[in-house]
């Protein structure tokens, strides 16, 4: 395809495309994201392209390797159009059976479609399985609808045409002033307002400006980004370039880590096609404008999501937060006036220059509009990516789309925004999910992370778990957040182990609210509100481990300890076996006994023991006494 000169050009070219494609043939839509590669989605796509050519369905099936629908943990995801017909969990092996009952047959494959756990009901089409049917999808819908290797699929969907939009009938301050009435807020983390940082970074003045897309996702558990630069890299470089249009920057950065080799790979395709279609770089679509963009790695420093310690690792620099201000729209990368939005940031935004600002503000709460990413985990039955209206509940989001709690578990707590959100009880599962109701509860909305617990979770090593996480990834620059976070570990883990004293609530919520205070970026402030919303909502599961040594989810294994019921120990050596530390006695026909000192609590005796005896008993507090060596020699009847 020629490069275009135009907006016409353009529009001309999107017809051609539309006019090629039949929609009438069949198109057998499969998820090629990282997630359902890694469940060997390549495979199943190499069998779908030998089994249509076997079949001589060349001329009438088409077949698309799409971004991440959201449903990753039923993966691989294949839905068949124009009936919509949605496959799940699909291996090479159902694929000769997908073309010839479906495709040729017209036939649907039940054990390959959604069954309710709850009714046994099975639901044939993607739209009207629950885990879809309640979300509010936008962005993620339009992953399913495009090869992100091929920009033909994006301009089909209407790609560029917002670029166009603005370039041609909008100009800068009305891009920014559209922005502005969305009410769009930069959805990484922060929630500022992207319509007013773009029009604080036009203000300044400035020979040179920089447009950056943070696509450093750090937290764990967290793959919204990952799955929007994957699935539809275009729709994040189109407004990245308006972003720049409405700004004066002719220069722009993506900045994503390097554990994304799909997303790199993917967002490097969509900018050398992008360039090759005069959609990017010098005088796009013969506007005079000029935009061009590089991708820059990073090492995998959480830190680095932290606006100005991105600037100084594009620098080359040591990846460490600045003092603010100045801040970046006035003193940014290499001293210039930049800009910094995460990826979902910039994907919303050729949806909004097309539909307008009122049209996205119609959508959430009045401190938070549209609709935002979510990557639902953890303890519930449906997890993946979850795409909902600001101000959904969120109760909704964990039982209507996540199906609830597995294996009939009780809903213990949630955690949102990542290793630096708080967790939220069921008291207020009721509870909106924007910027400022959860900040309320002393939790964040982050850049999207829901991560689920059950009743078998201790909230107490939760809290340790996202603390260590931070404490490696502190840049240790400022000594309330590097010391803060460390003394507060320390607290934790003795509470953990059993060392607790009386006062260590009092000592964390000291070096809380030090931390908190007086950090200088987000990574520091943030930090403690494990700590401090677990204590807030869980206080008497802190004062079981400090004042009675128990764990009452029987997580902490230091304050557990393992003992063989000689009443029930049948001497079949199952548990000597096993044990990797050698602290079981005995022999066979002879009862076993643990040695306390050797035991490692690794469990492995406990979980090797079959159901049938149960001879293997975890225990806190008081141990029984050891068997006599009398006892021991006991041989066990058969």
């Amino acid at each position: 395809m020629a490069r275009f000169g135009s907006a016409s050009d353009l529009e001309e070219a999107r017809k051609a495309i539309l006019k090629k494609r039949d929609s009438s043939k069949s198109l057998i839509s499969i998820c090629a994201g990282a997630g359902c590669l890694a469940l060997g989605a390549d495979k199943v796509i190499a069998a779908f392209k030998d089994e249509i050519k076997k079949e001589g369905l060349d001329s009438e099936v088409a077949i698309r390797e799409t971004g991440c629908p959201g449903f990753c943990e039923r993966g691989t995801v294949v839905t068949i159009y124009p009936e919509e017909t949605c496959y799940l969990q699909v291996r090479p092996d159902d694929v000769p059976e997908i073309v010839t009952q479906t495709i040729i047959g017209k036939q649907v494959i039940d054990r390959l479609v959604y069954t309710d756990p709850a009714t046994g009901e099975k639901i044939t089409k993607e739209s009207e399985i629950p885990f879809y049917k309640h979300q509010m999808r936008l962005i993620l819908s339009r992953n399913a609808q495009v090869d992100p290797t091929n920009i033909e699929d994006y301009l089909a969907i209407g790609g560029y045409s917002a670029l166009a939009k603005a370039l041609f009938e909008m100009g800068p301050e009305q891009v920014i002033d559209t922005m502005k009435k969305s009410g769009l807020r930069g959805r990484g983390g922060a929630g500022f307002p992207t319509g007013v940082k773009w029009e604080m970074c036009r203000k300044v003045p400035s020979d040179t400006r920089y447009m950056i897309v943070n696509a450093d996702e750090g937290d764990p558990g967290a793959f919204m980004d990952r799955a929007v630069l994957e699935g539809n890299p275009n729709s994040v470089l189109e407004g990245l370039i308006i972003g720049a249009f409405a700004t004066g920057s002719h220069d722009g950065y993506i900045y994503v880590r390097n554990e994304y080799p799909l997303a790199v790979r993917n967002i490097g395709i969509a900018i050398q096609q992008a360039e090759e279609y005069g959609l990017l770089g010098e005088n796009i679509l013969g506007s005079g404008f000029d935009f061009k963009v590089k991708i820059a790695r990073g090492a995998g420093a959480f830190v680095c999501g932290e606006e100005t310690a991105l600037i100084a690792s594009l620098e080359g620099k040591l990846g460490q937060p600045k003092q603010r201000p100045p801040f970046p729209a006035v003193s940014g990368l290499w001293g210039k006036s930049t800009n910094i939005n995460n990826v979902e940031t910039w994907a919303n935004v050729p949806l909004i220059i097309t539909n307008g600002g009122e049209w996205f503000s119609a959508v959430g709460t009045d401190g938070s509009k549209g609709r935002k990413i979510f990557s639902l985990v953890g303890k519930v039955n449906n997890t993946g990516l979850v795409e909902v209206p600001m101000g959904i509940s969120l109760r909704d989001i964990i039982f209507k789309i996540g199906g609830g709690i597995p294996n009939g578990k009780k809903f213990k707590a949630v955690q949102t925004g990542g290793p630096s959100g708080g967790c939220i009880p069921e008291e207020y599962l009721d509870t909106p999910v924007d910027y400022d109701e959860l900040a309320k509860l002393g939790s964040i909305v982050g850049s999207g992370g829901m991560i689920v617990m059950d009743e078998d979770t201790c909230v107490v090593d939760v809290a340790k778990y996202f603390l260590n996480f931070l404490a490696d990834e502190s840049c240790g620059k400022c000594t309330s957040c590097r010391e803060g976070i460390d003394q507060m570990l320390a607290v934790l883990t003795d509470i953990t182990e059993g060392k607790g004293e009386e006062g260590d609530l009092e000592l964390l919520e000291a070096l809380a609210e030090g931390t908190r205070n007086a950090s200088m970026c987000a990574l520091g402030q943030t930090a403690p509100n494990p700590v401090l919303t677990t204590m807030r909502y869980f206080r008497d599961e802190y004062e079981a481990h400090i004042r009675e040594k128990h764990c009452p989810a029987g997580v902490c294994k230091a304050l557990f300890s393992y003992y063989i019921d000689p009443a029930k120990c049948q001497a079949c050596m199952i548990c000597l076996r096993n044990c990797p530390s050698d602290a079981i006695i005995g022999e066979k026909g002879q009862i076993h006994v643990i040695d306390q000192e050797k035991c490692t609590k690794c469990e492995t005796c406990f979980d090797m023991c079959p159901d049938k005896f149960g001879a293997v008993v975890k225990l806190s507090g008081e141990i029984p006494l050891p068997l006599p060596v009398e006892a021991r020699a006991v041989v066990r009847q058969k």
